[in-house]
């Protein structure tokens, strides 16, 4: 008796397995997923939640545009199955996103050396569509003085394009040649500092806030928080606009692009905190996009 119980529920578990891949398989993504696996019929029905998790998140990478917006349970990565014989697990696998950002951290880690060193003299004045962005550039600093209100730029352009080499060189003459401080950070990595360190936060708050000239590079490569937003960003910027300090950003977002990332945090939506943060970056700057093929191949 007991013997037949046991049968019928194996029996009974086998076909509600087996009903619950041939509904699964009506999803394109899971049957490409199995077909790419090349999994047999046995396996992939055996493991149907495993591989629907998977494609949860695949879907959620195919209509993402970029890592600030991630939806999947780790930020940059997604749920890929790995078949070990006729065993399936589940390994979090970079996004291309989550890899562009580590190459470019790893660029820029290399990059810090050329950076301190870049100067006009070694900008590549080849490119013709950098003509107006240069001349910007150069009128800037003929005219810059720490006791007048200079605008900066919001220099917004592809990755690998040059920006952030372009306002370095910029920097550093007005510091070797007018003894201008100034600062530069990239952002997605300053926030991370200021959140492990709490022992120096209000110190580099402070230097953020009051250097003549401010570089923020790569706004728009960060994870959006109402904090980094609001509290860190939003008073830098504030204090910088009413002192009349020269700031400058670059990003990979236009400034629309940017309203809209600002606007998207994990846990809200709000666009009325983003528009005021965009406000006070118009105030600051001047809009300008640089159009160049990407320096970094």
């Amino acid at each position: 008796m007991m013997e037949s119980i046991k049968k019928f529920d194996r029996k009974n578990m086998q076909n509600e397995l087996k009903n619950n891949y041939q509904e699964a398989l009506k999803d394109e993504t899971f049957k490409k997923l199995v077909n790419d696996l090349k999994l047999d019929n046995k396996t992939a029905s055996l493991n149907t939640t495993m591989l629907l998790d998977s494609c949860m998140e695949l879907k959620n990478c195919h209509n993402c545009k970029g890592i600030y917006e991630c939806q999947n349970k780790v930020l940059g990565h997604y749920l890929y199955p790995r078949a070990t014989g006729n065993i399936l697990e589940l390994v979090y696998v970079p996004c291309k996103y989550q890899k562009e950002q580590d190459r470019l951290m790893e660029l820029r880690n290399n990059s810090t050396k050329e950076l301190q060193n870049a100067r006009f003299k070694d900008i590549d004045m080849s490119d013709k569509k950098r003509i107006k962005l240069i001349k910007w550039i150069k009128e800037f600093y003929d005219n810059f003085s720490v006791v007048g209100d200079f605008k900066g730029l919001y220099l917004h352009g592809v990755f690998g394009s040059g920006k952030t080499y372009l306002i370095n060189a910029l920097l550093n003459e007005l510091k070797i040649n007018k003894k201008v401080d100034s600062i530069s950070i990239y952002y997605p990595e300053a926030l991370k500092d200021l959140k492990e360190d709490w022992d120096t936060y209000s110190e580099k708050i402070n230097s953020y806030a009051s250097v003549p000239i401010l570089l923020i590079d790569d706004i728009g490569a960060e994870q959006v928080s109402e904090w980094g937003r609001d509290e860190v960003l939003g008073t830098i910027l504030q204090a910088r606009m009413n002192n009349h300090l020269t700031t400058f950003f670059t990003s990979n977002l236009t400034i629309e692009e940017l309203e809209e990332h600002l606007a998207n945090t994990k846990t809200s939506l709000d666009r009325v905190k983003a528009r005021r943060i965009i406000e006070r970056i118009k105030q600051l700057t001047v809009d300008l996009e640089l159009i160049s093929e990407n320096k970094r191949k």
